[in-house]
């Protein structure tokens, strides 16, 4: 198998379903040998030629085992995705001390964790690419998605942060930043509405160009950065929405 990724080592955090399995997929496509975790056992469906590591990236002795593990079979990691994400559909005012907990815990201190204990492989391999998975909620706030919000803006600042620091060692850093993307988390957001289904007809016609995004829409944004084509791109979010944020939030046909 060749591509723009052969011989490449990736690690893509969360890689069982939405999002990270069409990174997972695309990666291989692409002739990277792909390690993917989660904290569930190994998908059925998931590609024989795919490593499966069991891990909350919240935890400190689960991150530092797929570090461990890494070290183990390979003398370098080229390519970090951390993609392991959770949402909680509360205000700041509905959320509790354990939904801080549950939700930071995955989308930001998993990140920090997973670059904290994984860069220093990164650099004695002689660098790589680290791609966060950001959100257009990071700057742009949802309803009723005050932990999300936050954790994502923390996502995008710690992007910015590792670019600035670690570039001399060879890491380069940035983030994706998607929009309205159908999985899982998706459907989730939009039963919160009294209408569902009035909601996702209300939330497409937004869009400039009038269809939600694919799993596979971030998991291309994803390659080019992980590729040597995006060799001078760093410190950057990038947003992959449809053009929905460029647009008006005023509706046509108002004046």
């Amino acid at each position: 198998m060749s591509g723009q990724l052969n011989n490449k080592v990736a690690l893509v955090t969360g890689g069982s379903r939405g999002i990270g399995r069409a990174i997972v997929d695309r990666f291989r496509q692409e002739g990277a040998r792909v390690i993917t975790c989660g904290r569930g056992k190994r998908p059925d469906d998931l590609d024989t030629e795919i490593e499966w590591q069991r891990a909350d990236v919240s935890s400190i002795n689960d991150v530092q085992a797929l570090a461990a593990f890494i070290a183990q079979t390979s003398d370098r990691l080229d390519i970090l995705v951390n993609n392991a994400g959770i949402q909680i559909e509360k205000t700041l005012l509905e959320s509790s001390d354990e939904d801080w907990d549950q939700l930071m815990g995955v989308n930001a201190k998993g990140v920090f964790l997973c670059c904290r204990e994984l860069i220093p492989t990164m650099i004695r391999g002689g660098g790589g690419s680290i791609i966060n998975i950001g959100s257009i909620s990071g700057n742009h706030a949802d309803p009723s998605m005050a932990l999300y919000n936050g954790s994502k803006a923390f996502v995008h600042g710690l992007t910015r942060s590792i670019a600035v620091d670690h570039g001399a060692d060879g890491i380069r850093c940035n983030a994706v930043c998607p929009g309205w993307i159908m999985t899982e988390m998706a459907d989730a957001a939009f039963e919160q509405a009294s209408n569902p289904e009035a909601a996702r007809e209300d939330a497409r016609s937004r869009h400039p160009v009038r269809r939600f995004g694919k799993p596979e829409d971030i998991a291309n944004a994803v390659l080019w950065l992980a590729s040597e084509q995006s060799s001078f791109a760093s410190g950057q979010t990038f947003i992959i929405d449809g053009g929905l944020i460029a647009a008006s939030p005023l509706q046509p046909g108002l004046f």
